[in-house]
């Protein structure tokens, strides 16, 4: 059992006993005896406390979360004891040791002590959770005043917060046992190239945790810093440039690259036409478009010219606003089209990557409402063109290299287009995306690349 896990129940127990005899003990502090108010305002403190100062969880975010998660548990523990209490008090206590003022003192005292413990629980995880995310804390807040479908929300936030605990306390020790092994300190550093439409933002990394996960590990990272929608022609110039700089500013002489759907036909390109290939020693493709999306053809036929023009400037006009020199809408989308890329293929002609190491990799959502918006409603256009996919990009245009893996999970969910760059930071059952890039990059490695 996780370390984490190992005490829970024990600590559980005291902070349960602590909250319940502090929300219902109105009766032993009416006598007036001192050590009974001590007592009281102790194990208040201890109950709302001592979760967060006696955790064994490593990083403060998740000593909150987890503080949040305990007073949260306790709370609804407490709360059912405390209604059985209020029960028997109304039903014996009154007529022999106590009044209607005494009973609904009671009460009042045991609302705002157990209202003060949830509130310092909901708060915790509500500000520092991750994995909550939108949706939990939505149904909460709906939920709240709703008997019965409370609870459940309830225990779904705690559940949620526990398992984000749990995994990412894990993920924690496992990198300190291998810390000094330095899995993926490979010989060249790692250039991670971004998709279309986004950028490599300082404050929002495209790859989410990907990058930190594998620098905990010994590894060099480096970005592509091209712009969010050009061609591939012109994206390919822009990488070309990129790789001659960090290869003469950092004397690596060649890097690894690591690039998401049209990254890779934009470094695919730019080995074949800017002759980089001498500063390239493997190149792995994520869910990589190398045949096209059928999908984008069927929409620039039917969506008129003028539209299609008004969102390209918008998009263009936006970009610019965000660091992008000279963005160029409709040249990337033309450019992920199925007959777009097939003549990027025959300009590219016959791949000469003897030195290189290529491989690819693409995944596939089992059901669409798995996806994050908009993939939950782009998956069905593109499974009638191009069948199963991940939200954008068919199983069948991932394949290229000398070793292709197509992923997915047990059950309904699957594995998106935007889940393989951790682009929503969510923790999937079954498919550990930090790990998946540690264990590629450790590869990386272990060939002595």
């Amino acid at each position: 059992m996780n370390k984490i896990l190992k005490f829970d129940k024990l600590k559980l127990f005291f902070y349960f006993l602590a909250s319940v005899f502090t929300a219902n003990c109105y009766l032993l502090i009416k006598s007036g005896q001192f050590s009974f108010i001590m007592v009281a305002i102790v194990t208040f403190l201890y109950s709302n406390i001592m979760p967060l100062i006696g955790s064994t969880v490593h990083t403060k975010r998740l000593k909150l979360c987890d503080h949040g998660r305990i007073c949260l548990t306790t709370f609804a523990y407490s709360c059912l004891v405390s209604v059985i209490y209020h029960i028997v008090f109304m039903i014996w206590m009154i007529p022999n040791v106590a009044s209607w003022t005494d009973f609904l003192y009671s009460v009042l005292v045991c609302v705002v002590t157990l209202s003060i413990l949830f509130w310092n629980g909901i708060i915790n995880v509500y500000l520092f959770s991750i994995q909550l995310g939108i949706k939990h804390r939505v149904i909460g807040i709906l939920c709240g005043l709703i008997p019965i479908a409370n609870l459940f929300a309830l225990g779904k936030i705690v559940k949620v917060v526990k398992d984000e605990v749990v995994t990412e306390e894990n993920k924690y020790l496992l990198n300190e046992s291998r810390k000094d092994k330095e899995i993926c300190r490979t010989k060249y550093p790692i250039l991670f190239v971004h998709g279309v439409f986004f950028r490599d933002f300082k404050n929002f990394n495209y790859w989410g945790r990907i990058p930190n996960e594998l620098e905990k590990n010994g590894c060099k990272v480096y970005y592509g810093n091209h712009q969010s929608a050009l061609s591939v022609k012109d994206s390919a110039k822009e990488l070309a440039e990129r790789i001659r700089t960090i290869v003469a500013e950092t004397n690596c002489k060649k890097v690894n690259i690591i690039a998401h759907s049209k990254g890779g036909l934009d470094v695919r390109y730019a080995i074949a036409k800017e002759n980089i290939g001498e500063m390239v020693a493997s190149l792995t493709t994520i869910n990589t478009p190398h045949k096209g999306c059928e999908f984008a053809d069927y929409l620039l036929t039917k969506v008129p010219k003028s539209i299609q023009n008004k969102i390209a400037t918008t998009y263009n006009t936006s970009l610019r606003q965000l660091g992008d020199k000279n963005p160029d809408f409709m040249a990337s989308v033309n450019d992920l089209t199925a007959s777009g890329v097939k003549a990027i293929n025959e300009d590219i002609g016959e791949e000469h990557l003897d030195n290189i190491y290529c491989q690819s990799f693409g995944s596939i959502l089992n059901k669409a409402t798995s996806g994050k918006f908009p993939l939950n409603l782009s998956y069905h256009l593109v499974k009638y063109f191009d069948g199963k996919n991940d939200g954008l990009v068919s199983i069948k245009s991932f394949p290229w290299g000398e070793n292709y893996t197509l992923l997915t999970v047990k059950g309904n969910r699957g594995i998106s287009h935007g889940d393989m760059i951790d682009l929503n930071r969510e923790n999937i059952k079954g498919f550990d995306v930090r790990e998946f890039y540690v264990q590629l990059v450790s590869d990386l490695k272990n060939r002595n690349l």
